[in-house]
């Protein structure tokens, strides 16, 4: 039973965006994972306000497709990259390539890449748990200190930059069943509390979207046995406002907390959940019903996520 009756009536969704036209006039924002989901929503909201935006992923063909999209609703060039934040020296090449084009390094990074999938940790290989220590943890640290030292070492001719960071409400207390992403994304938090004391003085900001459930493909097809729609369906009616988030909400308040009206936010970490947490439903997806998953049903969930991502055994 949903906690609100009638969600659509008390909380509709707006999708178009919040701030004013041209309120992003004149940054320069790289996303990662900016070819779908919630990264492609955050670039298309950014674009759509005046920014000029670069979306990296490891897959160009989806950012190609991503960046035509992008520009034939906002009107502006969307520069695709192909990149791997788990490899610092095409982090390096991402930020040359940037320069090249743009005559100037980006004042909003977004760093939205991530790994996740719901798994029993006993079944995790080392391989699995590194892989997502290497995207989510490694992968933030590798693009924000590639940038903050370009930028430091340039002072006289930047003028600051914002970083975005996305977690997850359970990096603070914990989740059974994706347990290397809630230690990566506890690190990702302090590590960007850490840098707003550190780096503020270099005209940096460090701040943090931690969204709980906001239905997309990617995502939700490693963290969900069901299918997404239904997934989404079920999880809604747990929510006190009675639905799931939507890609353009998220994008709304990132575009917020990276312009110009937002400069004062430093070292700042936002639940993004509907209030998920404060009723008992704090944990990934699905709450305290994997426990009752035998060892024959976790091997059928796990052949479901390997089917979807397409990833073997020795990758999982």
């Amino acid at each position: 039973m949903a906690y609100c009756k009638n969600p659509e009536k008390y909380f509709p969704i707006k999708k178009t965006p919040a701030l004013v036209a041209g309120a992003l006039n004149g940054k320069l924002a790289l996303i990662t994972g900016g070819g779908t989901g919630l990264g492609k929503a955050m670039a298309l909201t950014m674009s759509c306000l005046g920014a000029d935006v670069v979306i990296a992923a490891r897959r160009m063909d989806v950012l190609e497709a991503t960046a035509k999209e992008i520009q034939l609703k906002s009107g502006k060039e969307v520069f695709p990259i192909q990149m791997d934040v788990k490899k610092p020296e095409l982090i390096s090449e991402t930020y040359d390539k940037i320069e090249k084009k743009y005559g100037r390094l980006p004042n909003i990074c977004v760093n939205n890449a991530a790994g996740n999938f719901i798994m029993a940790t006993e079944r995790l290989s080392p391989n699995a748990i590194k892989s997502v220590l290497d995207i989510v943890l490694l992968g933030t640290i590798n693009m924000t200190v590639e940038l903050g030292k370009r930028l430091i070492k340039d002072m006289n001719n930047h003028d600051g930059c914002c970083f975005l960071n996305i977690t997850t409400p359970y990096a603070r207390h914990g989740s059974s069943f994706v347990v290397p992403s809630a230690a990566a994304k506890a690190g990702v938090e302090n590590f960007c509390r850490s840098l707003a004391a550190e780096w503020g003085r270099y005209g940096m900001r460090f701040n943090v979207i931690a969204p709980g459930p906001i239905p997309t493909e990617g995502a939700w097809g490693r963290l969900s046995s069901g299918s997404v729609k239904d997934s989404a369906a079920i999880a809604g009616q747990k929510l006190p406002l009675g639905r799931c988030g939507e890609p353009e909400e998220l994008a709304n308040l990132a575009a917020y907390i990276c312009s110009d009206y937002g400069s004062w936010m430093n070292g700042s970490i936002i639940d993004f959940d509907g209030g998920q947490q404060f009723c008992g439903q704090g944990s990934a997806i699905g709450g305290t019903a994997y426990h009752e998953i035998t060892s024959e049903g976790w091997q059928e969930i796990e052949d479901l996520i390997r089917g979807r991502t397409g990833k073997s055994k020795s990758k999982l």
